[in-house]
This record gives C-alpha cells, structure tokens and sequence, in this order.
C-alpha cells in the first residue's frame, strides 16, 4: 500500500486516515525526504496517534527550486475537445517551479487575464536520477518514480493562444496547485495506475472525469521520450496531462476554417468574444477541488481546495 506524506512549516508528517504523525527526519526538500526512507517507513509503522490532519495548514509536498515538466494533450477526451484527429505526436513543455503553491493556497489571476482555465493532471515526484538516454520499461516505473501528487496545470488561455507561449501561460505564481499528499508507491502500486481516476469540480459541479486509462502516453513511455533530450533528479516534477473538460474548447470545424482566413488579430478578436460566453473560465470567488484516487482506495492522493481571486 501507498504511504501518504504532508508537509507543513514545521515538517514533515505521515498521514494516517484522519491523523497524521511527524517524521523524525532533518530532510527540508523533498529529495532530501526521499532519500531518508528509513525515517518514512519507521514513522508508518509507528504506534502513535499522532496529530488531526484538519489541524494542520499543508504546503506543497515538492519543494521548489525543481524541474517542472508537462505533457501536452496527452488524453484522448482532451484532444477531441481541442480538435485533434489522427495520431497525435507526443510533446512536453517547461513551467517555472515558482508556480507551485500549495493544495489550498488562492490561485491568484493576473489583472492583465480574462480567460482563466483549469486542467487537473496526475504529477509524478521522480525518486531517481533519469539521465538522457535512459529507456523506461513499464517495469521499470518504480525504479524511477517515488511517489504520485494532485497538480492543476492552470492555464491563462489568452496569454497562451495569442502569443503560442506555453511556458508563459502557465508559469504565473500559484498556477501549479500541488498536493495535499505526496503518496510514496511500492512496486506493486504501479500496477493499479490506471485505475487512477481524476475529477476536477468548480463550485461543487463535476468539470473532469477520467481515469488514467484515457491516457495516450502513459507514464513510462513519456520518461523515455523526455529522457531523450531532458535529465530529471530526485524532486522533480512531471504533470501527465489534463483529460477533457476544460473551460477551454475547440470551435467547430467551419468557424475554424474560416478563422484561419482572418488576420491573427482579427481571428483572436472574434475567438475571445464567443469565449466571452462561456461560463466555465475561472473567476473571482470561485472555489476548485481536485481528488485522485482509485476506486478501492488503494492510492488516494487526497483533495485539493483552492479558491480563485483576483490580483487586483
């Protein structure tokens, strides 16, 4: 079974149903948590009652300075929303690590923002260097992956389709909600991943719902194609994917053909004005929950609560 971590201000704690028990470690970066295993085990295994999880304000369980590195439309449900057809060639992005906050921090919209999206993803903590050129057999995920985090890859879509900026649009402070629970897997865990199922709701109405196998790439195949080009360490963070659901949608394919017609501002223009009516994008007030888990419990990566505001 998984083994879920909370990090807080003053540590590092394991969280045992509804209570959750400090670990005796001197690890302040997750890496350094990773490589203090024993600490984490002996800490399971323990006794103690420990300390109400609803006690404790949690903070993002990987720490930053890191790598943190997405995957482009990586869900079948999400490609027929943005109007792929045929095979889709896998691809990935950067976002800075200064967007990770934590599971309950506000998501704060930049004032220069109008159309604020959300995209649940699974993120996977690294546990092991994967330099370049490393092969990733599906046997081969434990070896690689320490442990599974809930992170929402938030989007500011008029940054992103106007400017093609990916790593812009995503790399705003708060625009990577992670956690609450860091779930460190063992090897038999990796063999329920896709049972994994991820919902996303805003103000209490379900937006996301898949599990992990609507996944186009799955978690081992996309490390040996990043492991191509990109070295990821202990502390590094790789986000999978958003399945369908978002704000964000393709128009349909005659409105798109003649856009294509349009000058870049004038088709931008027309686009953002019928996406002025769609009540999906995120506003001030709003409140978004994430959980993932499988069906039996058996990984359960808790549930992340955040609000949305306004930087103004």
């Amino acid at each position: 079974m998984s083994t879920n971590v909370l990090r807080t201000a003053d540590g590092w704690w394991v969280v045992r149903d509804a209570r959750a028990v400090r670990i005796d470690t001197k690890a302040v970066t997750t890496a350094e948590l990773l490589a203090d295993g024993d600490a984490v085990r002996e800490t399971a295994l323990s006794g103690e009652t420990g300390t109400p999880v609803a006690d404790l304000v949690a903070l993002s369980p990987v720490t930053t300075p890191c790598r943190v590195v997405a995957q482009m439309v990586n869900y079948r449900s999400h490609a027929r929303d943005s109007g792929f057809t045929g095979d889709i060639p896998p691809a990935f992005f950067r976002k800075a690590s200064g967007s990770v906050s934590g599971p309950g921090e506000a998501i704060v919209r930049p004032s220069h923002v109008k159309f604020l999206d959300y995209e649940a993803e699974l993120g996977l903590v690294m546990g092991a260097p994967l330099p370049v050129g490393t092969e990733v057999e599906e046997r081969d995920l434990p070896s690689y992956v320490a442990g599974l985090v809930i992170t929402n890859d938030v989007s500011a879509r008029d940054v992103q389709l106007t400017k093609t900026q990916f790593y812009e649009s995503k790399s705003y402070p708060t625009f990577t909600p992670t956690g609450p629970y860091l779930a460190l897997l063992e090897p038999e865990d990796f063999a329920h991943l896709l049972h994994l199922r991820l919902k996303l709701n805003v103000n209490g109405d379900l937006r996301q719902d898949r599990t992990l196998a609507d996944m186009i790439v799955r978690p081992a195949q996309a490390l040996t194609l990043l492991a191509r080009f990109q070295t990821l360490d202990p502390g590094d963070l790789l986000l999978t994917g958003t399945p369908g659901g978002t704000a964000l949608k393709a128009p349909p394919k005659p409105v798109e053909k003649l856009g294509a017609l349009l000058p870049p501002a004038l088709k931008w223009k027309a686009f953002f004005k019928t996406q002025a009516k769609n009540p999906h994008y995120l506003h001030h007030g709003d409140q978004v929950t994430v959980t993932i888990a499988t069906g039996d419990g058996r990984i359960d990566l808790g549930e992340q609560r955040t609000p949305v505001t306004d930087a103004d």
